[in-house]
């Protein structure tokens, strides 16, 4: 009797699996699909004007990859760069004028905007003064875009000609992030497959079935709603409109929270995979990656205890259950709970293999997503732990100890 309960404990667990990636495959906005990317578009009869915001903190060792590429933008219209130098202590800001003496191109500004106050995370203070600077040229559009992040020579171009054709007041695209390292190629394409598979990029197109906006003191809604923090084109109007950044100076997910607030107030927003947008920033060692996903995984679920269990137990019915129900059914001589994990785990490597090739790497990687996802789970768990330890989510030396709910986030 308890050998047979058991056995039919594992199958429960291995149908739930199975019934949840069929879900995941068919009805989570096609999240696995790895076609979103913007298409060669008409491009406008009269360019706009951009301006260009990069924060940059400590970057002097990304700067000679990425800066001289916006230096060089391809661009019909008025364009110029403003580098605000968030504090650095490795000479970023002198870096970064010399750069633009060797290589020409673009108007660069390198400004400072001191410490932040209190209430605002560092990168956007410091995006904050660049966006004050800018605004005295009266652009049209905004482009954010991180220090670490090269653009081929018509980034720009594309992403205003998307932005105009398709009327987004926000085009944003998923970098391609670096995958040298044995490390980086386990992690780091699950990570922006994780980040799909949460904001399936097909719905964060589509308009609101119903009004945004305030109503009766309450937030409208806002559908589904993300950003790219590292390659976001943002317009103008729609910043003053969501006063963008002061309404999200607590968010240390800027560019969710910058995407929510734009499409609460009646925007539209498009994200997709990049072609010609790179990261150039290495992260070479486990460590390094741990370090990026931790210190914001628990900001992700509103430091909410109830959400961390519920994330733990997703994550391992998900993801972990697959492997294992196929191996203890295989040992317990039960073909019924083998088949059923079996199943779950060619489905889940099968919807891994696009984002796979997008990286151009092997699709053999694929099978290994459950241990990439236990991964995940220790690094979430960590972050609760260092939450609750006081420390809070970290980056460039700077710590945020048990931020306040941001007012996007309610």
């Amino acid at each position: 009797m308890g050998q047979t309960a058991r056995v039919s404990a594992i199958t429960c667990i291995a149908a739930a699996s199975l019934a949840a990636w069929l879900w995941l495959l068919l009805f989570q906005g096609f999240f696995w699909r790895t076609d979103v990317r913007l298409p060669t578009l008409r491009e406008p009869s009269t360019w706009p004007s951009v301006c260009v915001v990069v924060p940059a903190r400590d970057e002097a060792a990304m700067l000679p990859s990425s800066l001289p590429s916006l230096l060089a933008q391809d661009y019909p219209g008025r364009a110029e760069i403003f580098l605000v130098d968030d504090g650095s202590r490795d000479g970023t800001g002198e870096l970064a004028r010399e750069l633009a003496r060797r290589h020409g191109g673009l108007p660069l500004t390198v400004d400072s905007p001191g410490e932040p106050p209190a209430g605002w995370t560092g990168k956007l203070w410091a995006v904050r003064h660049g966006i004050a600077l800018a605004r005295t040229r009266g652009p049209a559009y905004l482009l954010l875009t991180d220090a670490d992040i090269a653009h081929a020579p018509d980034s720009l171009r594309r992403l205003v000609a998307g932005a105009r054709s398709g009327g987004f007041d926000v085009v944003s695209q998923m970098a391609r992030l670096r995958v040298e390292s044995l490390w980086e190629r386990l992690v780091v394409p699950a990570f922006v497959y994780f980040f799909a598979q949460l904001y399936p990029f097909r719905r964060i197109s589509k308009r609101n079935k119903e009004k945004v906006g305030e109503k009766n003191g309450k937030k409208g809604r806002t559908g589904t709603a993300a950003a790219a923090g590292g390659c976001v084109l943002l317009s103008a109007e729609a910043a003053e409109r969501a006063r963008i950044p002061d309404s999200i100076r607590h968010a240390v997910i800027d560019d969710v929270a910058l995407a929510r607030a734009v499409k609460r107030t009646g925007g539209r927003v498009w994200l997709g995979l990049a072609d010609g947008v790179d990261s150039v920033r290495p992260y070479p060692r486990l460590r390094d990656l741990w370090r990026m996903v931790s210190r914001s995984a628990y900001a992700q679920l509103r430091h909410s205890v109830l959400l961390l269990a519920g994330t733990v137990g997703g994550l391992a019915l998900v993801y972990l259950a697959p492997p294992v129900t196929l191996v203890v059914g295989a040992a317990l001589g039960d073909p019924a709970t083998a088949v059923l994990g079996g199943t779950a785990w060619l489905v889940m490597a099968g919807t891994y293999v696009p984002m796979l090739r997008y990286y151009r790497l092997s699709r053999w990687l694929a099978p290994l997503l459950p241990f990439t996802a236990f991964l995940y789970l220790l690094m979430t768990v960590d972050s609760a732990v260092q939450h609750y330890r006081g420390r809070g989510a970290a980056w460039k030396g700077r710590t945020y100890p048990r931020p306040e709910a941001v007012a996007d986030e309610g």
